[in-house]
């Protein structure tokens, strides 16, 4: 069984932890459930443990801050290496992952183990929220100096487009493997969405992290353009974040009062962090579900949309959408806020096609699951240890053991092994 290091910058205990760190986390525990041994080291948020071991048997360390994490990540390498350190009982890993937000840890450089670079998706669009001197500090880290630190190693990434953005950057796309987002089953006890969950009038709803990158402001705008001959329409904002107040402030602005959670003043509902089970219940109440944001590595919101029958309406530039959204089978991808109004419309007075997309979007779903996620990595993760490079749409069967001799990672469909 091999010795597994994962470096992220964030896990999901983290006020601004997302997907990314979901599809690791899950990732990380398929691994640990096969018997590897796994050590997921990230920042420390407040209140947050320095070492725990979660449920399935992953240790999580814990330490540094938003920027402080990545030399405190390297260091507690080095010190695994003379035998000590934060890491515990992975001292001397047989394999790194070492995920690129925008900004690698650079493990390459103190290990001698095998580095695999996990990306989601390139920051382009996002860095200029960090301030000038940062985003431009960051881009040229991104798409310069990493793909050049990098130049032998394995990547990963969550989907097709999100690897011919690497490819564009530079990175040989024979070492590029695409592992896709699973999915969590249903929560216990609710339903999925169907004719008897649906709302009484029209409903749309966004699942995201409130911040601006997202662009949840242009949900707000599809919705008051809308309101004027559909009263009844409703918009659910399913979330939290930084970005919060500032939502509320601009749906006051378009005179669509905006509320605090749990509470309807008009016609949108700023829901908040809500539970599992509530989440599932709110999307399946929707018609019609709206994702504006700027970039996305797959968008797992949309596959959890499609749980329930409802379709998406997102963006060509956001990249992953156009993988995980099928255009006029499981939803729509546009160009921009006017776009997504007229479709929006479109699929409102249709509701006929609307289920029919709803239906080819919860099939798409079925065919997703954190297990066959994680089996995939172990195949890459096989054929770094055995120091080969994959490329292509990975998948395998679950519980692929990283290091197993017998392991063949070009069994993968769609999948290269070099």
């Amino acid at each position: 069984m091999a010795r597994i290091l994962v470096l992220c910058w964030r896990d999901s205990t983290h006020p601004q932890g997302g997907g990314s760190e979901r599809y690791l986390e899950h990732v990380a525990d398929g691994l640990a459930a096969a018997g590897h041994t796994v050590v997921y080291h990230t920042s420390r948020s407040r209140g947050s443990a320095r070492s725990e071991v979660t449920d399935a048997g992953v240790t999580l360390s814990r330490g540094g801050g938003r920027f402080s994490v990545y030399p405190r990540a390297l260091a507690a390498i080095l010190l695994g290496r003379l035998g000590g350190g934060p890491l515990g009982p992975l001292r001397r890993p047989d394999v790194v992952v070492d995920t690129q937000n925008g900004v690698p840890f650079f493990a390459r450089l103190v290990t001698t183990a095998p580095v695999v670079v996990l990306v989601h998706h390139i920051h382009r669009e996002q860095w200029p929220v960090a301030g000038w001197l940062v985003a431009r500090i960051g881009w040229w880290i991104e798409s310069w100096l990493s793909p050049r630190v990098h130049s032998a190693s394995q990547y990963v990434t969550v989907s097709l487009p999100s690897a011919e953005e690497l490819a564009g950057l530079g990175v040989d796309p024979d070492r590029i493997a695409v592992v896709r987002n699973g999915l969590d089953p249903l929560p216990a006890g609710v339903r999925p969405g169907g004719p008897a969950s649906r709302a009484d009038g029209p409903r749309l709803v966004v699942l995201s992290r409130l911040v601006p990158h997202k662009h949840v402001e242009d949900a707000l705008d599809v919705l008051a353009a809308l309101r004027g001959h559909r009263p009844d329409l409703v918009l659910d904002v399913i979330g939290s974040g930084w970005w919060a107040d500032r939502l509320r402030e601009y749906a006051g602005e378009l005179g669509l009062d905006g509320s605090g959670p749990g509470h309807r003043a008009g016609p949108v509902v700023f829901h908040g962090h809500v539970d599992e089970a509530d989440k599932h219940r709110i999307l399946a109440a929707a018609s019609l579900h709206l994702m504006p944001s700027r970039k996305e590595g797959w968008g797992l919101a949309v596959s959890e949309a499609a749980q329930h029958g409802v379709p998406t309406i997102g963006y060509h530039h956001a990249a992953g959408l156009r993988d995980s959204i099928d255009h006029g089978e499981t939803g729509l991808l546009v160009d921009d806020v006017a776009a997504m109004t007229a479709a929006t419309e479109h699929l409102l007075r249709d509701p006929g096609l609307r289920d029919r997309m709803g239906e080819s979007a919860r099939r798409k779903a079925a065919g997703l699951s954190w297990p066959a996620t994680g089996a995939a990595m172990a195949e890459v993760l096989t054929a770094v240890t055995r120091g080969r490079r994959v490329s292509g749409l990975i998948g395998g069967a679950v519980g692929g053991a990283v290091g197993d001799a017998d392991a063949d990672p070009r069994r993968a469909p769609g999948g290269r092994a070099g």
